[in-house]
Order: structure tokens, then C-alpha cells, then sequence
């Protein structure tokens, strides 16, 4: 920074005589001597063309020009030393001192005037221009605390590099420091940031770095401060906003699953139970209710292990055990313990590899996975893949139901959300079943995603990692996992 703040004072003056700092005055002593001395040597040819007393203007642009770049007295000295060497040399009598002619006293005081003039001209313009510079430097001093301050999401983090910025930009000591909540002590190396903190200085500036900093610099970095964090809260409070809608919409959700999805299979049960004390029915009728009875916990209890499921994943709670697993042991479990009147058309890879797992969580996700197939696949029977492509495990599970909408596949694994398209085709889900797939699946390490097009069915894919089991892990118990069903065979060639 300091570089640069260096380069942009030298590379941007206004011109190359009118710098903003002053060379040495020594320097200004020899140039001015040169240049009345290449003055005199020029003027000598000159005076066979011109009068001699008209080449005294000569001097005179000499004397503008070391005014300009050294300043007043040294204008001053090279316009007096012009006038004795144009009085010595080139004004009758030659030789001597002598100032017999009133217009030589013109010249003199001419000299001197413009000397004066030329270099009062010269310092005004140059503490203007080390002004703007100044400004400038400023400028983008608080440009960049700006982008530094209001780009990152922690105010807190970017005061240390801002503190940095300062000392560079001011040439203060290293060490400095801004403090949050913090009150200023007394003393030069403490500077009091309004209603913010403190800005704390390992030395004490310089009085030309200590106005700036109380009058310019401070006031742009409490207005920058103050600004970061209003915007950090303001965040924070979008954040707790968007949390309490969110938690809203959940508890809404969960209030309407429990009035309408706890209370129908209640409902079934208590009107069932109540018929089965009726003396006039039927061994056939007392059977049916017994089902349906039945039929209506098991449906109640898969909602409530949903709910409980559903809510150690948005609790955190919900870490896997994981263990070397058969993912085609678990589809087994998980299809006999899911009903669905067409059954299940199952086609998995011989020798598939263990994955570390949770093989509860994983079982329960695909179980709901084909329980959601079951209830929009209709007639039509359930296909159940699995194969190893990779470093990856494949299980798809495709229904010939309704499909999904493009825009909805997204969606449907979000907590109670339920398809637009499929409320009123009579199958009524909770809503849950997705979302604690897609909880247990990303806990395993793994994703799950669905593919669809309207009317021609769903297919789910988990996606899951394997990893390079040890020696003997290929088998539970000391006995080697074996396909057990006719259904596993060659897989399909869509998967």
C-alpha cells in the first residue's frame, strides 16, 4: 500500500516542474548557478542580432524556471545573480558593477518581481496538489476498508487486515489496532471510534498523521464500521427470520399431519372397534373389521416411527453405527416388511461389495422408498435394481405410476410436501416418507435423487460410496452372503 500511495504521489503530479515536494535546497543553489551561467554563455551570440539590453529577457525565463522548481529564495537569489552577471557582462561599462542606467534597474526589480510572483505561484499550486493527493490517498483508503469491511460476512475477522491498511496508508507503526466495544484510554495512542470501539496505535503519529486520522480518516472508518455491522446484524436477523418461518411452516405442517393423518387411522379404528361389539355380524364381517383395524395401526405406526425418524434428523440425532452392511440383505428386509398387492420385480448384481453403513437407518429408507412406489404404482409390480458401477452402489427402484412434474422432483424430498399433481388421484401421503430418505441416505454418506417424466413412472436412485472392505469382510458370521431369491440375477440393462 505504501508503495503504491508513493507512485501515485510521484506518477501523478500535475506537471513534470510543479511536483509536489520541494528538491533540496542545495541542489536549487547549483542548478540556479547553471543556469545563470548557460544564460550568460547564450546571450553572448545573441547580441550580435539584438541590442544587448533587450537579451536581459532571457534571464528572465531562466529565472521563472528554477522559481517554479526550487521555490521562492532560491527564484530569488538566481534573479539577483542574473542581474549582476547581465550587469557584468553584457551592460556597458562590461567588467564592472556599475548600474548607470535607470532600465537596469528595471530589469532588477523585474527579475525579483517575477522571481517572487513565479515561485509564490509555484508553492500555492504545489500544496494543492500534495492536498489532492492527500485526498486521493484517502479516498481510496476508505474504498478499500469499504470493500474489505462490507464484502466479508464477519466485520470481526476483516478488522485486523483493515488495522494493517491504516498503518500503510498513514505510515503509522506496525501494531495497530480496532477494537470492538472497547472504550478509548487517555492518550496519543488511543483514538475513540464513536458508539463503535476503539482504534488503538502502537506508537504515537506524527501531528500531520494524527489530524488527518482525527479528522478525515476516523469519521470515514466509524461511518464504514458502523455500516459493516448494521448490515452483519441485519443478516443475522434475516437468518432467525427465515429459521422461525421456516420452523412455522413445520409445526403448521406437522399440526395438519396430526388433525388429518393421525386423526383418519384413528378415526378407522375407534368406528371399527366399535362395530366389532355388534352381536349381528358375521364371522366374515368381524374378520374384515379385524383387518381393517389392523391394516389402520400398522398404518398409524408407520406414520409415527415417520414423524420420530423425521425428527432426530432436523434434531441432529440421527448419527449413523455404522458396520459393514449387504445392501441386498437390507432391500430383502425392507420388501418383506412393505405390502404391495403386484409385488415386487427384484433384479440385483451377484456379488455385490459390503458399504459401511447404518443398516437400520438405511433398511428404513428403503422401505420407505418402496412404499411410496407401492402406492403409486398401482397394478403394476415394483422394480427393484442394484448394481456396482465404480467406486458406487446403484439401487433404483422405478414405479409405473402417475410420474413427477420436472418441477416438483426437487421438492418431494422436502418435509410434507406433497406433489401438486398427485393429491387427488386418491393416494394420500404424509409427506414425510421422502424426506427421511433422503436424511438417512446423505448420513450414510450417500444421495438419492428421483427421475421421472408425467405419465410414465418414478424411479428413486440411492447412490451410495464403497469403500475397500478388509480381508473377510465379504461375509456376516463367518458364512458368505448369497443371492437367496430366483429374482437375483442378471440386472437390468436400464440400470
Amino acid at each position: 500500500m505504501r508503495g503504491y500511495a508513493d507512485d501515485t504521489v510521484t506518477g501523478r503530479s500535475s506537471s513534470l516542474l510543479l511536483r509536489d515536494a520541494r528538491p533540496p535546497w542545495w541542489a536549487g543553489v547549483l542548478a540556479g548557478a547553471g543556469a545563470v551561467a548557460a544564460t550568460t554563455l547564450l546571450i553572448f551570440p545573441l547580441r550580435e542580432i539584438v541590442p544587448a539590453v533587450s537579451t536581459g529577457v532571457v534571464y528572465l525565463l531562466a529565472v521563472l524556471l528554477v522559481a517554479t522548481w526550487f521555490g521562492l529564495w532560491v527564484g530569488l537569489g538566481s534573479a539577483v545573480a542574473s542581474a549582476l552577471a547581465f550587469n557584468w557582462f553584457h551592460i556597458p561599462p562590461t567588467g564592472r558593477f556599475t548600474i548607470s542606467d535607470p532600465q537596469n534597474w528595471v530589469a532588477l526589480i523585474v527579475f525579483l518581481v517575477a522571481a517572487a510572483i513565479a515561485s509564490t505561484l509555484a508553492e500555492v499550486a504545489r500544496a494543492r496538489t500534495r492536498e489532492a493527493i492527500l485526498r486521493r490517498r484517502e479516498a481510496d483508503l476508505a474504498a478499500e476498508l469499504a470493500r474489505l469491511l462490507l464484502g466479508g460476512s464477519d466485520v470481526r475477522a476483516a478488522l485486523p487486515e483493515a488495522a494493517r491498511r491504516l498503518e500503510r496508508a498513514l505510515d503509522l507503526a506496525p501494531g495497530a489496532a480496532i477494537e470492538l466495544d472497547d472504550p478509548a484510554e487517555p492518550g496519543e495512542r488511543s483514538i475513540p471510534l464513536a458508539g463503535i470501539g476503539t482504534l488503538r496505535l502502537a506508537a504515537p503519529p506524527s501531528s500531520d498523521a494524527a489530524e488527518r486520522l482525527r479528522e478525515r480518516v476516523v469519521p470515514s472508518l466509524e461511518a464504514i464500521v458502523g455500516v459493516a455491522l448494521q448490515r452483519e446484524a441485519l443478516q443475522q436477523d434475516l437468518v432467525e427470520t427465515r429459521a422461525l418461518r421456516r420452523s412455522d411452516d413445520i409445526k403448521t405442517a406437522l399440526l395438519r399431519a396430526v388433525s388429518h393423518d393421525l386423526r383418519s387411522p384413528l378415526t378407522a379404528i375407534a368406528t371399527a372397534g366399535e362395530a366389532l361389539s355388534s352381536p349381528s355380524l358375521t364371522d366374515a364381517e368381524r374378520a374384515e373389521l379385524a383387518a381393517a383395524v389392523t391394516g389402520e395401526a400398522q398404518r398409524l405406526s408407520r406414520l409415527v416411527d415417520k414423524l420420530l425418524d423425521l425428527s432426530r434428523l432436523q434434531g441432529g440425532a440421527a448419527d449413523p453405527r455404522t458396520d459393514w452392511v449387504a445392501v441386498e440383505e437390507l432391500l430383502r428386509a425392507a420388501i418383506d416388511e412393505t405390502p404391495h398387492a403386484a409385488g415386487f420385480n427384484v433384479g440385483i448384481d451377484r456379488d455385490l461389495p459390503l458399504v459401511r453403513a447404518d443398516a437400520a437407518q438405511l433398511e428404513r429408507a428403503f422401505a420407505n422408498l418402496l412404499e411410496n412406489a407401492a402406492r403409486y404404482g398401482g397394478d403394476h409390480p415394483v422394480a427393484v435394481r442394484a448394481r456396482a458401477v465404480g467406486r458406487r452402489l446403484l439401487i433404483r427402484i422405478v414405479d409405473q405410476g402417475p410420474g413427477i412434474p420436472g418441477r416438483e422432483l426437487e421438492r418431494i424430498f422436502e418435509p410434507f410436501y406433497r406433489g401438486e399433481e398427485r393429491r387427488g388421484d386418491g393416494h394420500v401421503g404424509s409427506g414425510l416418507g421422502l424426506a427421511v430418505v433422503r436424511g438417512f441416505v446423505e448420513a450414510n454418506g450417500g444421495r438419492v435423487w428421483a427421475e421421472s417424466l408425467p405419465g410414465q413412472g418414478t424411479t428413486f436412485v440411492v447412490e451410495l460410496p464403497v469403500e475397500s472392505s478388509p480381508e473377510g469382510s465379504d461375509s456376516i458370521g463367518g458364512t458368505r452372503l448369497e443371492a437367496r431369491s430366483s429374482g437375483v440375477g442378471a440386472p437390468s440393462e436400464g440400470l
